[in-house]
């Protein structure tokens, strides 16, 4: 399948199939044995209030939630925010863009977008948002793929924006990921115009027990499968 001309309107095309993936038990073992234990490392005690951008079908914000957060979220796709309403954990729910959030500027002091910012043509424009959103010296806590989780061929062109459509099957469940591969340097620098300053990077690794308990995840510890951020705050240049 092709992606659609709008990212995002590929996110709601296969709202169902997502749904499926990250609801199955145990199915993406990625997230569960990984990406969520590495990224709570990163993520900060609860404080006023928290906004996740790109809140999908809401396991993000549960877990935040259940953490004591008090969370507002918002997603472009109608069909993962009724999900995400129906399985509650949030505060505040919206459909609509992260490029255009409906808050007041200050409205919180933290922010998380988990694996989301690859997905979004609007990346710098999401950014500027959230910095608007924050008050100053508040964290922003970002998990995107690794830039350079690329197949060879895009390697071979590292600095040019990449549109990706990845479709893959397991536990007899679909799911087709649409994004947009970019050099770590547009971020960066987007962050950085914004007023953000990065505080924490990694390149988190599985330890041995995620590896017991999901063997696939043995090819995380020989190249990067994702990168995770902290960033803070302080203003714009």
């Amino acid at each position: 399948m092709e992606p659609a001309e709008n990212v995002s309107e590929s996110w709601e095309e296969n709202a169902e199939d997502w749904i499926a993936w990250t609801r199955a038990p145990d199915n993406d073992v990625f997230y569960r044995h990984f990406q969520q234990p590495a990224f709570a490392r990163l993520v900060p005690r609860p404080g006023r209030r928290t906004v996740e951008i790109g809140c999908g079908e809401g396991r993000v914000g549960r877990w935040l939630a259940g953490r004591g957060h008090s969370v507002a979220g918002i997603d472009s796709s109608p069909t993962l925010v009724q999900s995400a309403r129906a399985a509650g954990g949030y505060d505040e729910l919206i459909c609509g863009d992260a490029a255009h959030l409906p808050w007041e500027d200050g409205s919180f002091d933290a922010a998380v977008a988990f694996m989301v910012l690859h997905d979004m043509p609007v990346m710098p424009q999401a950014i500027r948002e959230l910095a608007r959103v924050l008050e100053c010296g508040s964290p922003l806590c970002i998990a995107i793929v690794h830039p350079i989780n690329r197949p060879p061929e895009q390697l071979a062109d590292y600095f040019t924006e990449h549109r990706i459509s990845d479709e893959v099957a397991q536990n007899g469940l679909r799911m087709n990921f649409v994004g947009i591969n970019r050099p770590f340097e547009d971020y960066a620098r987007e962050l950085c115009e914004a007023g953000f300053v990065i505080e924490a990077l990694h390149e988190p690794r599985p330890d041995p027990a995620a590896i017991e308990a999901a063997p696939a995840l043995a090819a995380a510890t020989r190249s990067p499968f994702f990168l995770h951020l902290r960033c803070r705050l302080f203003g714009q240049r």
